[in-house]
């Protein structure tokens, strides 16, 4: 597996010209790295993808018209599509959380269509950088849970409507909310490692032809992970601000 691993000509790039300043700054801190990996290729893959979604979004949004046309028109079905998604799921209040889900959304989809250029890889093909996209939504559905209802409303619900069975769901509600982000990382990645790794075997017994049916389904596979990740980040924020409004309906 380590000799399928590639270094990328851009981080190399990059590196020689300011690993030795970062290696230098880290050394005054008593942490000692190489100059030639002081930046991960994922780390600037996700910059990459940042640079990319600000440039393109910052071009799409200048000039707004009444009557939309041309970019306006791709990003305005991009708004929709994740403000249909955020109603269909949490209700009308859902569109408020636009900016993380849309923010996420694209991230994650821009970064497992990158490694499908030459010379560039997915960020998402590394567990660190899911990860954090997982800890992020975590993190974010959990507070707006208890900015939402209360701390102590919130909490409550970790235990069940019934007091005598609380002893026993606490542990399982709190296992099933750790496993979230366990879950939401890990299938992320290994998909979009697979999938890349299955390509470049491809691309290392046939280059240019063979690869080509495969980068196109990697298309659909990309879009489909992105989707999945969206949807449970929305499931989750239900979850988490409508839970007392729920229970009140079924009484």
């Amino acid at each position: 597996m380590e000799g399928l691993e590639h270094s990328l000509y851009i981080v190399s790039l990059v590196n020689r010209l300011v690993g030795p300043s970062i290696a230098s700054l880290m050394a005054r801190f008593g942490r000692q790295i190489n100059p030639e990996t002081a930046i991960p290729d994922y780390i600037l893959m996700s910059f990459l993808v940042m640079f990319i979604l600000v440039i393109s979004l910052g071009l799409a949004s200048r000039r707004l018209e009444i009557i939309p046309k041309g970019r306006q028109n791709i990003l305005e079905a991009i708004v929709e599509f994740f403000e249909s998604l955020l109603v269909d799921i949490i209700g009308p209040e859902g569109k408020k959380y636009l900016p993380l889900v849309g923010t996420i959304g694209l991230f994650i989809l821009t970064s497992n269509l990158l490694g499908l250029i030459p010379g560039l890889m997915s960020p998402t093909s590394k567990l660190n950088v899911t990860a954090a996209c997982a800890l992020t939504v975590f993190i974010y559905y959990h507070w707006q849970g208890m900015k939402t209802q209360g701390i102590l409303k919130y909490l409550k619900h970790f235990t069940g409507p019934i007091p005598l069975l609380a002893p026993l769901l606490l542990p399982i509600e709190i296992i099933s909310h750790f496993s979230r982000p366990i879950s939401l990382s890990i299938r992320l990645f290994g998909n979009i490692f697979a999938e890349e790794l299955l390509i470049v075997v491809i691309a290392s017994i046939i280059p240019f032809v063979l690869p080509l049916p495969f980068m196109a389904i990697s298309i659909f596979t990309a879009a489909i992970q992105a989707f999945v990740f969206v949807l449970l980040t929305c499931i989750y924020l239900a979850g988490a601000v409508t839970h007392e409004e729920e229970v009140h309906g079924k009484e």
